[in-house]
């Protein structure tokens, strides 16, 4: 309802019939998960539009022209949709309104900065995320949009007949359904508020570390537009919240020189993290194809593992039962929550790609089926990202070691002891290489599935093969 300027233009062009369509091309192939947090988000949204909001179910190419007779609206808006699938429904959506004379007018996008809009001097898009970032904060955002009038005073086209959301299976019996956040925009707000006062300051130092309440958990929120990324971008600029609490807090933080530094590098990191999710939606508006094919081509051509085996290495990958700790953590965690730490996302993917051999799109489809804040740019390039045939600058032999990396962000075990009850009996950091204690595996978890120093190099070795082949003999 605030900072949201498709709702600001439609309410100054007249009474406003706020209306979401249930489109089954996008219905259908979403996780139980996130079609039961957008039932939740929509009822929150219903209660601010004081039982306002119309549900109808269908093609919207189909639906927003019937509904406009209906009405006899003059104007329908919309955030743009930058994603494959949201812009060529938006420009059918369009053809078919304007053939009843209604118009379709777009005001702003789910980003602080459009994706198209930052390029390079040459006009080509980036690449890299650096040098993106850096053209990104130059080229800067709008402050948040100023709401038209108070929600409470919005005049709402009422009599309309609304559609039930259609059920999301098991969500409201099944005792094993994830622990979803709330949903809501006031929710969203109270999540910033709560982040900003508590580990906001801290977040250059924590942010790595799953074993610790360090991260927002904004990226549902921003996902489901509960909150826009500009809000956020003008709380930082200002001192990250008006909150009394949170003045108070950071000027406690930012007393000597040395707690000045933290704070704004953490504030510049968590600008750095809302920058990742606008330069992936800018990736993938540039190249829609790569939401499910390699970014990087030649990377199709690397050997990967298929056959039975291959899909039993995937099943205990998937299930959280490969035998390496912060690996079958995550992989738990994101069954029982519907989301996993970011670090812990890398580990994981890594683990999948480069110590199972296995192609990325297993992993991202798994992602998208089980994470609520599963968005289409953001997980297909963090991916690829990690798989190394995505934006990465970085080599394809950076392969993320479970164990070191266990043992540098979770060094007390306390993130794998909270996921994998089998290994609660060990104490400190013993829990990230149980077998290197007799009472490791007494409890029944599983031993390691592969050696991941071979596979190391053997994933090294299938590299090189592509790379050998390539006519330039460098990927």
């Amino acid at each position: 309802m605030s900072d949201h300027p498709a709702l600001n233009a439609a309410v100054a062009a007249g009474a406003v019939l706020p209306v979401f369509v249930v489109d089954p091309a996008i219905w259908g192939p979403s996780g139980e998960v996130r079609r039961e947090y957008l039932r939740r988000s929509l009822e929150a949204l219903n209660g601010s539009l004081r039982g306002g909001l119309t549900i109808r179910t269908g093609d919207p190419v189909e639906v927003l022209p019937t509904l406009a007779r209906e009405v006899a609206a003059s104007s329908v808006h919309i955030s743009a949709d930058h994603g494959p699938y949201g812009s060529q429904r938006d420009d059918a959506v369009s053809r078919a309104l304007s053939d009843i004379g209604v118009t379709l007018d777009t005001s702003g996008s789910p980003y602080a900065v459009s994706p198209g809009r930052v390029r390079k001097a040459d006009g080509t898009p980036y690449r890299v995320f650096t040098p993106f970032y850096r053209a990104w904060c130059a080229h800067g955002w709008r402050r948040p949009a100023q709401s038209a009038q108070p929600a409470s005073d919005i005049a709402l086209v009422d009599g309309v007949g609304s559609d039930r959301l259609p059920p999301a299976p098991g969500s409201s019996t099944d005792t094993a359904f994830p622990q979803l956040p709330e949903a809501g925009e006031d929710a969203a707000l109270k999540r910033w508020r709560a982040f900003a006062d508590d580990a906001l300051g801290d977040y250059a130092g924590g942010r790595d570390r799953p074993d610790l309440a360090s991260t927002s958990r904004l990226s549902v929120h921003l996902k489901y537009g509960e909150i826009h990324p500009r809000t956020l971008l003008a709380d930082l600029a200002e001192g990250a919240s008006p909150d009394p609490a949170h003045i108070a807090h950071t000027a406690h933080i930012a007393h000597t020189a040395d707690g000045r530094e933290r704070l704004a590098k953490s504030y510049e990191i968590f600008r750095k993290e809302l920058a990742w999710r606008e330069f992936y939606a800018d990736v993938l508006h540039h190249e829609p194809r790569s939401a499910r094919e390699y970014l990087r081509e030649e990377f199709s051509r690397m050997q990967y593992d298929t056959g039975h085996e291959a899909d039993q290495s995937l099943k205990a990958w998937q299930q959280g039962l490969t035998g390496f700790p912060i690996v079958d953590a995550g992989m738990r965690q994101l069954l029982r929550e519907g989301w996993m730490h970011n670090r812990v996302r890398m580990v994981v993917a890594s683990f999948l790609v480069k110590d199972l051999h296995l192609e990325w799109q297993h992993g991202a489809r798994w992602f998208m089926r089980h994470l609520v804040d599963g968005d289409l740019a953001s997980n297909s390039h963090g991916w690829q990202w990690t798989a190394g045939c995505g934006t990465d600058a970085a080599p394809y032999f950076r392969i993320f070691n479970p164990i070191t990396q266990a043992k540098r962000f979770d060094p007390d075990g306390d993130y794998v002891r909270h996921y994998v009850p089998e290994l609660q009996h060990l104490a400190g950091a013993t829990v990230h290489e149980p077998w290197t204690t007799a009472e490791g595996y007494s409890k029944g978890y599983p031993e390691p599935i592969v050696d991941h120093a071979e596979e190391r190099v053997e994933a090294l070795r299938r590299y090189e093969e592509i790379k050998a082949a390539s006519p330039t003999g460098s990927v």
